[in-house]
């Protein structure tokens, strides 16, 4: 009978096998992170363009600030993919496999947590002096940061103990649809990210957000008579304007919509009111109603759960080709699915900027057509990459691969264009 191939005793796991998937993977996502350390140190040469809106001074400004942020992410990334290729094919993994199952009295649950929990540390110990440097340090350097070291610390921790217990609860879930249906467990884990992406999507800004920054409703008459008149041409209703204390961790200025079901509330930074003149804070509004008006909500969030879908059916088919059929499946297998996410969700990054861009061209030339000030659109995206020190003459590949809003010079020529293209007035 089939069972008689499977073997029970999950704890005493084989090592994975190496093979052509992940040599595709691995290959792919280190060329990428290469080619992305390569150009994020030698960018090229600048386009004469560019200088009509930005100094010289600016634009070497930009490319020194962002440098370093640049290598880190990609130093953060092949540190924990080294890390993961080592743990799991040199048969690390399997050691503490079967430790964490010695040390919790040969219980499969757990043996299971108390391997998830050792990982997680592990991998945050390792991303911890890139976030610390990239996120405070080199902020406060440039500054940007209003936080102190003990504000961003509890930060911090805050958010690793949601991202523990929150993740925790999902490799539980993960491990269960395993052992009981061994033929269709990715069909359940794509069902439920995909149900988490869209409460992700529509609860976070509202249950969480609260609980990192302080939102009161807008004081201002002239702020919410201006937010309502395009919510009325955008015919997008707005229920509340809420202003958020940004400045108690940064200088930088952004707005977006949130919202559950019919509710809906646009977040403007208080940063952004206090930083930037009003037809430059109304062209953030309206580029912000365009995402909503335009259905990019929607949208990105069903091409998120196709993308969801076909991912888990590869890992399916990945774990099937790397380790043995079980019973039960060992504590470190979640190191193999790990390490899938990770090698995939960095290659994939050009797809899902590709799309990002997109939609913000989409939104940028709405939010003209709502405002009907293109002016003040141009001013924002110069005020916008001046303040927040964009790199706005970014090499093609880094632009290609990271960049999820098309850079500033990319953005204003599009404004310009799609005004050029409008009838003129009767």
């Amino acid at each position: 009978m089939r069972l008689t191939t499977l073997r029970p005793n999950w704890g005493c796991g084989s090592l994975p096998r190496f093979n052509h998937i992940w040599l595709i993977l691995i290959l792919l996502a280190g060329v990428f992170s290469l080619l992305y350390l390569w150009f994020s140190l030698f960018p090229g040469r600048i386009n004469p363009e560019v200088l009509q809106y930005f100094s010289p001074d600016q634009v070497a400004r930009g490319r020194q600030y962002n440098r370093i942020p640049n290598l880190l992410s990609a130093g953060s990334f092949l540190v924990q993919a080294v890390f993961l290729i080592w743990l799991v094919f040199g048969g690390r993994a399997v050691s503490l496999s079967r430790w964490a199952q010695q040390v919790a009295g040969g219980s499969y649950w757990g043996g299971v947590l108390l391997f998830f929990v050792v990982l997680w540390l592990l991998l945050r110990l390792l991303d911890l002096p890139f976030t610390l440097s990239s996120s405070y340090f080199w902020q406060q350097h440039w500054g940007f940061s209003t936080q102190s070291l003990g504000s961003w610390w509890f930060d911090y921790l805050k958010g690793a103990g949601l991202d523990l217990a929150l993740s925790a609860v999902g490799v539980v879930l993960l491990f269960l649809a395993m052992g009981r249906w061994p033929g269709t467990w990715w069909v359940a884990g794509a069902a439920f990210v995909s149900a988490w992406l869209i409460v992700q999507s529509l609860i976070w800004p509202v249950v969480v957000s609260p609980l990192f920054n302080r939102f009161v409703p807008a004081g201002d008459p002239e702020l919410v008579t201006m937010v309502q008149e395009l919510s009325q041409k955008a015919r997008l209703p707005v229920d509340q304007v809420l202003i958020m204390d940004a400045s108690r961790r940064t200088i930088r200025a952004n707005a977006y919509f949130a919202g559950v079901g019919q509710t809906r509330r646009i977040v403007l930074y208080d940063t952004l009111l206090a930083d930037y003149p009003p037809d430059e804070v109304k062209a953030v509004v309206a580029h912000e109603m365009a995402h909503w008006r335009l259905g990019h909500i929607t949208r990105g969030l069903t091409w998120g759960i196709l993308g969801n879908i076909v991912l888990w059916g590869v890992l399916f088919l990945t774990l099937r080709a790397t380790l043995p059929p079980y019973l039960r499946y060992p504590p470190h297998t979640w190191a193999v699915i790990l390490l899938f996410f990770l090698l995939v969700g960095f290659a994939g990054n050009p797809l899902q900027n590709y799309f990002s861009r997109g939609m913000e061209k989409e939104a940028d030339r709405m939010a003209v057509e709502l405002t009907g000030d293109p002016a003040g659109a141009v001013h924002l995206q110069v005020d916008l990459a001046g303040r927040n020190l964009s790199d706005v003459a970014p090499a093609p590949f880094v632009e290609w691969f990271s960049y999820s809003h098309p850079p500033a010079m990319k953005r204003i020529n599009d404004i310009l264009q799609y005004d050029r293209q409008q009838p003129l007035p009767e």
